[in-house]
């Protein structure tokens, strides 16, 4: 079906923008850590909700059955989560609902989401996507597939483990595909190979000083 990045995301109001960065990238990228790094620094963080989400684990046991209520149950919460977040000072998100679709497409591309699935999905995020503005700013930690699974090892989450290097490698295929269509609002993009801004304090610096000065350009 005929989809685009760009045509869903002119739905979201560029009159105003929210003081808000936004952190994005695949699964282990570090994203969460970001996010807690600027939190640190008088950002109120708003985590990804993986914790108590009840579908997670059985969707990388049973992508086919699992992919649209999986969906649904992370739109539902970034809508839930961007409301709370449009009026608070120097939010920092980890994950949005403007990248909600990432996932969503390429299970669908899979077939793993129905077309008819997927259509519901599109059409609901759209009218939720009516009711929301720019951010202020983009974060793209971008990672090799490699170091990403590395990462992923290292980090030990069961469900994570099982999953085949394919599904890792479509979704840092569909990322890329979302930023060369991104234009909502500024963006960053930080290459983190061979960085550990959480652990390595010169990385850390590193980065923040990357997002201060785009932040403040």
């Amino acid at each position: 079906m005929q989809f685009s990045y760009k045509k869903m995301l002119a739905s979201v109001s560029k009159e105003e923008e929210y003081d808000m960065v936004v952190i994005e990238g695949v699964v282990g990228v570090g994203k969460s850590s970001l996010m807690n790094i600027l939190a640190t620094q008088g950002y109120e963080a708003f985590e990804e909700p993986v914790v108590d989400n009840p579908v997670l684990d059985k969707f990388y046991h049973d992508r086919t059955r699992y992919s649209f209520p999986l969906q649904v149950f992370f739109l539902n919460k970034r809508f839930e989560h961007i409301k709370q977040a449009k009026d608070v000072s120097r939010a920092v998100m980890d994950r949005s609902i403007y990248g909600d679709a990432i996932f969503a497409r390429m299970l669908n591309l899979s077939q793993e989401m129905s077309d008819e699935e997927f259509q519901i999905y599109t059409e609901l995020l759209t009218n939720m996507l009516e009711h929301v503005h720019k951010p202020k700013l983009m974060v793209y930690l971008e990672i090799s597939v490699d170091e990403a699974m590395r990462r992923i090892q290292k980090r030990g989450r069961d469900y994570e483990q099982i999953v085949e290097r394919e599904y890792w490698e479509k979704l840092n295929t569909e990322y890329t595909h979302y930023f060369n269509e991104y234009e909502l609002s500024p963006i960053l993009k930080i290459n983190v190979d061979n960085l550990d801004f959480e652990n390595n304090p010169e990385d850390r610096e590193y980065v923040l000083k990357l997002i201060n000065d785009k932040l403040n350009a």
